[in-house]
């Protein structure tokens, strides 16, 4: 009988392990599958001059215009990314087909209206890309791209002299987008009356800090391109608003702030903004509400996609009145 149980234990034993042993091998193959490290993608061959930043200019009838483009490896071998128009804000791009060397993706309307969708194709020529972009209105244009410079800095920021860019008294230093311009001085105060033309300043820049005050009405919507091509806004945001990227101290679709740090319309709000390389600070009314993070590429609306040079201070004008009281950016030497 003893030898009876002791046959019964030894099975059941064996039969436990094997149990186990399968189960611990099945765990670590679950184990392998669950781990994704994006640092260790492997980029497939024919993507791999395609993937990155992208500076976009789009021949619009002669006339050129900027645009932008981010490609990226999502999983194993899907391509996804973000496309920016010369207008309205970021959109994602949820797969990004490549075949034979050429890519393609489609991306829906946003302020352009309509129905359809907007058509991108293009092919990686060297080291350009080259293609046209078909609206959902059935007008081609031909675009092409260089790789987006990464703007990198080193060591410490140097401040140079103060130089305001507003001198109280009239337009002196400034340019205007168009001859629809509704910008006066009125009592000390830069006035942009209504919808118009949009105000750029003579002088460029390259790393700098920006100290702004303006007011804005109710419902106001507006913003301040630093280089020409990237937006901070000034818009009448609800305080108890979710933060995004579109509202009160957003870079337009890009950056979120961390508040809604405004004093609300018809309050003298403050901005202290610094620019290095790519990388922004923005202070809302003494509130760090962007620290030190990566502007990505251009906004819509930009003047240029030449993301490598210097470019001007750009107050928008387009949309609706706003008011500066002072202008002053401190360049980085």
């Amino acid at each position: 009988m003893l030898k009876k149980y002791v046959g019964y234990s030894t099975l059941l034993f064996l039969l436990t392990a094997s149990v186990v042993s399968c189960n611990n091998g099945t765990t670590e193959e679950k184990r392998k599958e669950e781990i994704h490290n994006a640092a260790t993608q492997v980029v497939p061959e024919e993507a791999q001059g395609l993937i990155g930043r992208w500076d976009i200019t789009v021949d619009k009838e002669g006339k050129e215009v900027p645009s932008w483009l981010e490609v990226k490896l999502s999983g194993l071998n899907v391509l996804v990314g973000s496309f920016v128009a010369d207008a309205g804000s970021a959109r994602p791009i949820s797969v990004i087909q490549l075949k034979e060397g050429k890519f393609s993706f489609q991306i829906p309307p946003q302020w352009e209206g309509g129905d359809g969708f907007f058509t991108i194709e293009g092919e990686l020529i060297g080291e350009e890309i080259k293609g046209t972009i078909t609206s959902n209105k059935g007008n081609t244009f031909s675009f092409t791209g260089v790789k987006a410079p990464y703007l990198v800095r080193t060591g410490e920021i140097q401040w140079g002299e103060p130089i305001e860019l507003f001198n109280g008294k009239d337009l002196t230093g400034w340019t205007t987008s168009g001859n629809n311009s509704q910008w006066v001085v009125e009592d000390g105060i830069l006035i942009n009356k209504e919808t118009g033309a949009n105000l750029i300043s003579e002088q460029k820049f390259d790393d700098f800090k920006l100290i702004a005050e303006f007011r804005y009405k109710e419902g106001a919507n507006s913003g301040i391109y630093l280089r020409g091509r990237y937006e901070v806004q000034i818009e009448d945001s609800p305080k108890d608003r979710h933060p995004g990227s579109m509202y009160f101290g957003g870079v337009y679709g890009f950056l979120s702030p961390s508040e809604i740090a405004t004093l609300g319309p018809n309050e003298w709000n403050t901005y202290e903004i610094t620019l290095r390389g790519r990388m922004v600070t923005i202070v809302a009314n003494g509130k760090t509400i962007i620290s030190n993070q990566e502007i990505p590429g251009i906004t819509g609306g930009a003047l240029d996609s030449q993301e490598g040079e210097p470019g001007p201070i750009y107050l928008q004008g387009d949309h609706t009145g706003v008011e500066f009281r002072k202008i002053t950016v401190i360049p980085a030497t």
